[in-house]
C-alpha cells in the first residue's frame, strides 16, 4: 500500500532519508502542495482515498487503484492500428457475435456472448495471420496499397478488432419492435422500414459523443468499471508490463485465465444441460411442490426464487458480472432489492393490494380479470388503434406485483438521477464544461492528447443522416407516430445522457429512461402502441446508444486508440450488426416452431419481447391515463416520483451532517434503479450477484488486496467467456440438431431437468383461482 499523506510530506522535507538536495525535497514538497489545492478537487469523490489517489499522481499514474491494477500508463503511437487484418478480423466478428447475441436474446436464460470472446479469439487468430501470411502489399479501391501482413500483431489491433465486436454486440433495442409488431399486432413492414428503424435508433446516439467525450472520457474520476476487466486481459495476453500487478507470486495471469476459462467451460455443462435444476435451484418448491406460499416465495418461474442459491454462473450474471462493479454500489442496490422485493412486494402480494392474489407474485406478462394472459387484439380495431368500446367489453389491464413495483421503482429512478446529478455532480459538470483535454492532471488525458480528435461535423453528418432515417421510416410506413414527438425523443435523451452518463461510469448501472418515456408518450398519444415502442425506442436507446459510444471510447482512452479510428470503426461495426441481427431474427421466426411461446420446448420463449410487448399494451394502447391517473388501479405507483425526488436530497443533508460516515455511499439512482431487470430476473439472479460481489469486491479486496488486483478483473473474463462458449457448443451441437431430439428419452426428461418445473410455480399458480366464468378486480364499466 502506498504510503499515507503525513509520510509523503515528512520524506519530502526530510533532507537526509533518500538522498534529496534540501532544493528537491523542497520541489517535492511544493508538487503535493500543489496537487493537493489544485489536483484533489477534481476528484471529489467520497470513494476515493485521497492518499492513494496522491500517490497515483506523483507516480504519474491514475489517482484510481482499480485502473492502475489493469491500465497502462505509457504509450507508443508508432504501434499499428488500422490494419487490413484489423479490420477484416473486425468485420467478421461483428457478424458473429451480434448474431449469436441475436439468437440467445430471445431465450431465457439468455446467455451473452460479450466482445471477450471476441477478444479471446481473436488473440490467436491474429498471432496466426502475423506468422502464416506473406508481407506483401495490396491494391484497394480508395486505399492505395495496403500491407497483407504488417508484423506482429500489435495490442492496438487487438482493441480495435475486440470494439468492433462489441459496439453492436447486444440485440438492437429495435428489433424488439419489430417483434411485438409481428407478435402482438401481427404488422410485418419490409425489410427496408426495418433496416432504417434499427440503423437510426443504433446510430444516432452516437451524435452526442462530440459532448459527451468533456464529461464522461477525459475526467480520470470517471472510470467505466468494465473496461477495466477488457484493459486487464488485453495486458495479460500481450504480457504489457504496468502499474499494479499485485502479487509476484502464483500463476501468470495468462495461465490463471486459462484454467478458469476451462473449468467455467466444463462446469456450465452441468447447469446448462445436464442437471438444469442447479440453474433454476427452488429447492424450497421440491420439497413443497403444491403449497402456493413456498411457491410464490420460493418458485424460480413466477415466484421470488428466495432460495438464494444457483449453481449457473449464467444466473449470476445475468443483471452483469458482479467482479466488474464496485461494491457500494452492489450493496446499494442489495438494499433496495431486499427493502422493495423481499418486504414490499410480499406484503402488497398477500394482501391482495392491485388484486394481486388472483396471478402470480412475479411475471412479466399481463393478465385479464379471469386470469388470464391479456389478450391485446380484443380491445384494438383493424387498423391497430385502441378501441374504447372494445375495452370496457373486455376487461382492464392487470400486473403482477412486482412488475407494478419495477414500474414505480422507473419513476422515482427518473426523478433521483436529476436531483442527485444537481446536489452531488454540479461542480464537476460546470468544470468539465469549462476545461480542455490539455488541462487534466490524469496521465491517460495528457498521453491522447498527441492523437487529433473526431472533427465535430463527423458527428452532425451521423445525426443528420439517421435523423433523416427515422423521419422517412416513420412517414412512409404506417406508424401513426408524429415527427414532432420523434424531436421530442431526441431532446429527452440529449438531456440525461450527461447525469445517467455520471453515475454508469462511477457505478457501472445505468439508468434507464424507457419507462419516463413510455409515460411521456402514452398520455401524449393514447391507443397507438407502434408510436409509443418507436417514442420510447428513440428515447431511450439514444442515451443508451452514446454510452455505449461513449464506454468504448473511454476504452479507447485506455488503451491509446486514436479518436478518429475508434469512431469510424464504431459505426461500420454497428451497421453490420444491426443489419446481420434483423436477418437472424427473420430466420428465427420463420424457422423455429413456437417462437416467443411461453412453452417453447428449447426456452425461446421471448422474455424481452413479452416484457416489451405487455408495456406496448399499458402505455400505447389503453394508455398511462386509465391506469396511473387519479383513481385508476396503479395511481399510487405515482408517489414515487415524489420519492425519488426527495431521497437523494436526504442522502446530501446527511453527508452534509455526517461526511465520513457510510451514508456517503448511499446512492439513491442505483437503489432504484439497480433492480430493473426484475421481471423476468429475480431473487436467483440478484442475491447470487449479490454474495459474490460482497465476497471478491469487499472481503478479498480488502484482506488479500494483492491477490485482488492481479486476478479480480481477469477471472471476471474467464468465468464469462467460458459460460459463453460452453453455451454455444450446447446449444449447436446438443440442443439444435435432430430438431432437438438428442437426449430426449434420457437426459431432457430426468428428474433434474424438470422438478422446477413439476411444481405449483411450474405451473403459474395464483393464490387465489377462479371458478370458471368467474372474474375479479372493479366492477364492470368502472374503468
Amino acid at each position: 500500500m502506498a504510503a499515507s499523506l503525513e509520510e509523503k510530506r515528512h520524506s519530502a522535507s526530510d533532507d537526509g532519508g533518500d538522498g534529496l538536495e534540501k532544493g528537491d525535497g523542497a520541489r517535492r514538497a511544493g508538487e503535493i502542495a500543489a496537487l493537493e489545492a489544485a489536483a484533489l478537487p477534481e476528484f471529489d469523490d467520497p470513494n476515493l482515498d485521497k492518499d492513494a489517489a496522491l500517490a497515483g499522481l506523483l507516480e504519474d499514474d491514475s489517482p484510481y487503484p482499480e485502473v492502475r491494477s489493469a491500465v497502462a500508463n505509457t504509450d507508443d503511437p508508432s504501434i499499428p492500428v488500422s490494419t487490413l487484418r484489423a479490420w477484416t478480423l473486425g468485420f467478421v466478428w461483428a457478424i458473429i457475435i451480434p448474431g449469436l447475441n441475436q439468437f440467445f436474446f430471445f431465450r431465457y436464460p439468455a446467455v451473452t456472448v460479450t466482445s471477450i470472446v471476441a477478444q479471446l479469439l481473436t488473440f490467436p487468430l491474429g498471432r496466426a495471420w502475423a506468422r502464416l501470411l506473406p508481407n506483401v502489399s495490396l491494391p484497394l479501391p480508395f486505399l492505395g496499397r495496403v500491407h497483407l501482413n504488417p508484423g506482429p500483431f500489435s495490442i492496438k489491433e487487438h482493441v480495435l478488432i475486440t470494439i468492433m465486436a462489441g459496439v453492436g454486440a447486444g440485440s438492437a433495442y429495435a428489433t424488439d419492435i419489430v417483434a411485438v409488431q409481428r407478435v402482438y399486432y401481427d404488422q410485418t413492414f419490409n425489410f427496408g422500414y426495418q433496416w432504417m428503424v434499427v440503423m437510426s435508433t443504433q446510430l444516432i446516439g452516437f451524435s452526442i459523443g462530440g459532448i459527451a467525450r468533456r464529461f464522461l472520457v477525459q475526467p480520470p474520476s470517471m472510470i467505466w468499471p468494465y473496461n477495466l476487466v477488457t484493459c486487464a486481459l488485453f495486458n495479460t495476453l500481450h504480457a504489457q508490463q504496468y502499474a499494479g500487478v499485485g502479487s509476484r507470486g502464483g500463476f501468470s495471469r495468462e495461465v490463471f485465465f486459462y484454467l478458469a476459462f476451462a473449468g467455467s467451460f466444463c462446469w456450465y455443462f452441468v447447469p446448462g444441460y445436464l442437471f438444469t435444476a442447479l440453474s433454476f435451484f427452488s429447492w424450497v418448491c421440491w420439497i413443497k411442490p403444491d403449497n402456493i406460499v413456498v411457491n410464490q416465495l420460493f418458485g424460480v418461474n413466477y415466484g421470488l426464487a428466495m432460495g438464494m442459491v444457483t449453481f449457473d454462473w449464467a444466473q449470476i450474471t445475468y443483471i452483469g458480472s458482479p467482479l466488474a462493479t464496485p461494491w457500494w454500489a452492489e450493496a446499494n442496490i442489495a438494499v433496495g432489492f431486499v427493502f422493495f422485493f423481499w418486504i414490499l412486494t410480499p406484503a402488497l402480494y398477500f394482501s391482495n393490494t392491485w388484486y394481486s392474489k388472483y396471478m402470480p407474485i412475479s411475471s412479466g406478462g399481463s393478465f385479464d380479470n379471469r386470469g388470464r394472459t391479456y389478450n391485446v387484439s380484443r380491445i384494438l380495431t383493424e387498423d391497430k388503434v385502441f378501441d374504447e368500446a372494445k375495452y370496457k367489453a373486455y376487461s382492464p389491464i392487470f400486473l403482477s406485483t412486482t412488475f407494478a413495483i419495477s414500474y414505480g421503482l422507473s419513476f422515482a429512478s427518473i426523478t433521483a438521477t436529476i436531483t442527485h446529478a444537481f446536489l452531488f455532480f454540479r461542480k464537476q459538470i460546470w468544470t468539465q464544461s469549462r476545461r480542455a483535454m490539455h488541462e487534466q492532471p490524469d496521465i491517460h488525458a495528457r498521453l491522447m492528447a498527441v492523437y487529433p480528435q473526431v472533427p465535430e461535423w463527423w458527428y452532425a453528418i451521423i445525426f443528420l443522416t439517421m435523423f433523416v432515417f427515422g423521419v422517412v421510416s416513420i412517414e412512409v410506413w404506417d406508424t401513426k407516430f408524429p415527427v414532432q414527438y420523434f424531436i421530442l425523443a431526441l431532446v429527452i435523451a440529449f438531456v440525461y445522457v450527461i447525469p445517467i452518463g455520471m453515475i454508469q461510469a462511477i457505478t457501472n448501472q445505468q439508468v434507464g429512461l424507457n419507462v419516463i418515456t413510455e409515460l411521456i408518450i402514452g398520455y401524449a398519444l393514447p391507443g397507438r402502441p407502434v408510436a409509443m415502442m418507436m417514442f420510447k425506442t428513440w428515447g431511450y436507446i439514444t442515451m443508451a446508444q452514446a454510452l455505449t459510444f461513449t464506454s468504448d471510447f473511454k476504452l479507447g482512452h485506455y488503451m491509446k486508440i486514436p479518436p478518429r479510428i475508434m469512431f469510424t470503426s464504431q459505426v461500420v461495426a454497428t451497421v453490420i450488426a444491426g443489419t446481420t441481427q434483423l436477418g437472424v431474427q427473420a430466420w428465427m421466426f420463420t424457422n423455429i416452431e413456437g417462437m416467443c411461446n411461453r412453452d417453447q420446448k428449447d426456452g425461446f420463449w421471448c422474455p424481452s419481447t413479452g416484457v416489451f410487448g405487455t408495456a406496448s399494451i399499458i402505455w400505447g394502447v389503453i394508455g398511462p391515463a386509465r391506469q396511473f391517473s387519479a383513481g385508476q388501479i396503479y395511481y399510487a405507483l405515482t408517489f414515487f416520483f415524489l420519492i425519488g425526488f426527495l431521497c437523494p436530497l436526504l442522502a446530501w443533508l446527511c453527508t452534509l451532517k455526517w461526511p465520513n460516515s457510510w451514508l456517503r455511499y448511499l446512492n439513491f439512482p442505483v437503489i432504484f434503479s439497480g433492480t430493473g431487470l426484475i421481471p423476468p430476473a429475480n431473487s436467483n439472479n440478484y442475491v447470487p450477484w449479490a454474495i459474490v460481489g460482497f465476497i471478491f469486491q469487499y472481503v478479498i479486496r480488502r484482506r488479500h488486496f494483492a491477490w485482488w488486483t492481479k486476478y479480480n478483473y481477469v477471472l471476471s473474463a474467464a468465468l464469462d467467456s467460458g459460460v459463453a462458449v460452453s453455451a454455444v457448443f450446447i446449444f449447436f451441437c446438443l440442443q439444435y440438431p435432430r430438431n432437438g431430439e438428442i437426449g430426449l428419452n434420457t437426459i431432457q426428461t430426468w428428474w433434474g431437468n424438470t422438478v422446477f418445473s413439476n411444481t405449483a410455480d411450474g405451473r403459474k399458480t395464483p393464490m387465489i383461482a377462479l371458478a370458471p366464468g368467474e372474474t375479479f378486480g372493479p366492477p364492470v364499466g368502472s374503468w
